[in-house]
């Protein structure tokens, strides 16, 4: 992309957000969809610390999750990791983390939040939802079940007058989640091919969602 198609944007950085308890490969593919179609130069990811939307849900360590998605990271040079929010006291919110970012990197840098279709219409109750709408972009993924007509539909719905703030990417229909790994660990069923070898072997050697 040419310094003319950008104007006084100098690069433009994608932050996935997520619990990654474990990282999978739905996670991995809607990132690199994102990072193709909106000319991303990177695609940070960012590891919750303390999910303020799972307080009474019991989660793996902050740097279990962290290290799991390293790992999950490594092969692509498009994707980082960032500590910010495991090393972070207290709840985890998008809006310190965009903040954070933006001190971190050069002015005119534009941040796209790239998270799900279900977070992404939940948004109106996330800390100073309308001071993180001015900061950042997000990408909706969709996801299956959700088509996307109907996500935009709501998005005009829920966000009069910023919704040129978001765009709504359709990802293949990988069926895949976190909750679903978990329970597939303690049921002692196998969840190769769901995440990267990697990931399946620290799972395995840290004993992770282990059978209770």
């Amino acid at each position: 992309m040419g310094e003319s198609e950008l104007g006084n944007v100098t690069q433009r950085i994608g932050i996935m957000g997520g619990t990654f308890d474990p990282i999978h490969y739905g996670h991995l593919v809607a990132a690199e969809e994102a990072r193709v179609a909106f000319g991303l130069s990177r695609v940070v990811f960012v590891p919750s610390g303390h999910p303020p939307h799972k307080t009474h849900q019991a989660i793996s360590s902050g740097w279990d999750r962290y290290l799991m998605t390293m790992l999950a990271v490594l092969d692509n040079p498009h994707f980082d990791i960032s500590d910010t929010e495991v090393r972070r006291e207290g709840p985890s919110f998008a809006i310190d983390t965009v903040r954070e970012f933006k001190r971190a990197y050069p002015e005119g840098t534009e941040f796209y939040f790239i998270t799900g279709a279900d977070a992404c219409l939940e948004i109106l109750g996330w800390k100073d939802s309308s001071q993180l709408l001015a900061e950042c972009r997000f990408i909706a993924a969709t996801r299956p079940g959700i088509p996307s007509s109907h996500l935009r539909e709501e998005i005009t719905r829920l966000y009069p007058g910023v919704t040129d703030r978001f765009s709504v990417l359709e990802v293949p229909a990988l069926a895949i989640s976190s909750t679903d790994i978990r329970s597939r660990v303690r049921e002692a069923r196998s969840i190769r091919y769901l995440v990267p070898e990697l990931v399946r072997q620290y799972v395995e050697r840290q004993g992770l969602y282990g059978r209770g």
